[in-house]
């Protein structure tokens, strides 16, 4: 199972300059519709700071992140992984957080397989159980301030429906047995994958169950809300009076239509809903609601990117055999 995952990762990862020209067309449409001079303009009135303090904040949200793989990793019983280890095998897996609904970062699963021999159908399920209580947490946010700004309400809808048919398809075990001995009758090369697939499965229904969702899904309200803040400091920098609350329904929002809607990265979908709410709930003018949604997305998306190539680059120089075929 990890050479399946380390070969889909080294295909993906030779997709990520491609989907980064993309985001880099996506942003040249949205700055020639909304007009260079204008947001020429807007930018030259920028303070700088409020971009640092959003990058910070970003930052925040991925040790509150790396504070969920540590627990997770207590919960599979998993122990006796170095701190800065653990550290960058959990940051390795950005490098592939532009694939759609971020499933990529299964790929620190391979890389812990190879530097600590942890099987990966141990922890690939902790990025199902990671994306399940991120979509709870942002489905927070956006309840919080819905009654305030009602037009998140929608995505909060389709959010915890998403959580509710996974839970249930997660916990109530017949289905997936059912699906396993279909595949072990068929046989086939799949069928060979059936005892790591139920191995996996019975992981996932420990991070899953009730008694193991509070404290993640608090570390994804803070994180998460974190990143909204981002946004509100860069309209800041801009001069946009946004209040807070709106900033971050806003950003949930579209947040969670990205990891809803199956495209890389959430491209498009994420930076139109920023653009049409900011715009739309927040009257924040054309050239500073395009210009904050191009710099929150740098400081987020692929600010994360590039801390996953750091982090990949000092792992191969740690264990430099291991590694050899993982990129």
């Amino acid at each position: 199972m990890a050479s399946e995952i380390e070969v889909n990762a080294n295909q993906l990862m030779r997709r990520v300059l491609l989907v980064t020209l993309l985001g880099v067309l996506i942003y040249g449409l949205f700055a020639v519709y909304t007009g260079m001079s204008e947001i020429g303009a807007t930018l030259a009135t920028f303070h700088v700071s409020a971009f640092f303090a959003a990058l910070g904040l970003a930052c925040f949200n991925y040790l509150l992140r790396f504070g969920k793989w540590q627990y997770y990793l207590q919960k599979l019983d998993i122990r006796g992984i170095p701190l800065i280890d653990s550290l960058l095998v959990f940051l390795s897996g950005f490098v592939l957080t532009i694939t759609p609904g971020k499933v990529g970062e299964v790929f620190k699963s391979a890389v812990l397989a190879k530097t600590h021999g942890v099987p990966v159908e141990r922890t690939a399920t902790i990025v199902i159980a990671d994306r399940l209580t991120d979509v709870i947490g942002i489905v927070l946010l956006i309840l919080l301030g819905g009654a305030t700004f009602p037009a998140g309400l929608p995505w909060a809808v389709a959010g915890v429906t998403a959580v509710v048919v996974g839970l249930f398809l997660i916990l109530w075990p017949p289905p997936a047995r059912w699906f396993c001995d279909w595949l072990e009758r068929r046989g086939g090369r799949l069928s060979r994958f059936v005892p790591k697939v139920r191995h996996a499965l019975d992981s996932l229904r420990v991070l899953a169950r009730p008694s193991a969702l509070p404290i993640p899904t608090l570390l994804s309200f803070v994180g998460w809300g974190a990143e909204g803040m981002a946004l509100w400091l860069l309209l800041g920098g801009f001069n946009q009076t946004v209040a807070l609350p709106l900033a971050i329904v806003v950003y949930a929002s579209a947040t969670l239509a990205g990891a809803l809607i199956p495209v890389p990265g959430g491209l498009g979908v994420v930076e139109g809903l920023l653009r049409q709410g900011l715009i739309g709930w927040g009257n924040v003018a054309l050239g500073a609601a395009t210009a904050s949604m191009i710099l929150v997305r740098l400081c987020t998306l692929w600010w994360a990117v590039v801390v996953g190539f750091i982090a990949l680059f000092l792992l191969r120089l740690r264990f430099p055999r291991a590694l050899r075929t993982v990129t």
